[in-house]
């Protein structure tokens, strides 16, 4: 694979033996002042742009310079790899130089870091951890030495939740009251018209 350096005012792609072969030479070079835009490319067959010109192009491992319209390109790329692509400038050796590097994270970061007025991408912070909950104090439970129910309600404080909370305790009289006005009525099946007729 290939490795790529900044050396001075220059990015140095050294090829790998095999590469240099194919592409018959050993490294590019390319002034630090004509870099445009350097990223990483997951899809390595999506730098293959143009047409094939001078170099080796077998499946799976395509080395040498691809010719388009506005210039030409210099790829050094295996199949299944991670991809780093320098985008130059009009007047460069080449409209982008991409080559398949053991690390193209490390790569990128590298040349962005020389570019002019580059910085090398900020990783992502995780964000920050919630302050922890403060403590939370509770009487202690009866089972402890309290006075607290399971709950942890402390004596004469009524449940939020529970039927009857906070409601006066039911007595007989309220109850006949309540249920004076309802109409009762005898809860009777009535009968079908075609079933058995009862018996006298």
């Amino acid at each position: 694979m290939a490795h790529v350096t900044v050396e001075g005012t220059e990015v140095v792609v050294r090829l790998g033996l095999r590469e240099g072969l194919a592409a018959r030479r050993r490294q590019v070079r390319v002034p630090v002042s004509a870099l445009r835009e350097v990223h990483v490319e997951r899809s390595w067959w999506r730098v293959l742009r143009g047409r094939a010109g001078h170099g080796t192009w077998a499946p799976g491992r395509c080395s040498g310079v691809r010719k388009r319209p506005d210039g030409e390109d210099f790829v050094a790329v295996r199949a299944e790899s991670t991809v780093l692509c320098l985008e130059l400038d009009a007047g460069a050796p080449y409209r982008r130089v991409a080559v398949s590097v053991p690390d193209p994270e490390r790569a990128e970061r590298a040349v962005r870091a020389a570019m002019p007025g580059g910085q090398p991408p900020e990783s992502p912070d995780p964000p920050p951890d919630p302050p922890p909950d403060p403590p939370q104090h509770r009487p202690p439970l009866q089972h402890e030495g309290g006075t607290a129910d399971d709950h942890g309600r402390p004596p004469g404080v009524g449940s939020r939740t529970g039927s009857g909370a906070g409601q006066p305790p039911l007595d007989d009289e309220r109850a006949l009251r309540a249920n004076a006005d309802r109409v009762r009525r005898e809860h009777v099946v009535p009968r079908h018209p075609d079933g058995p007729e009862e018996a006298p």
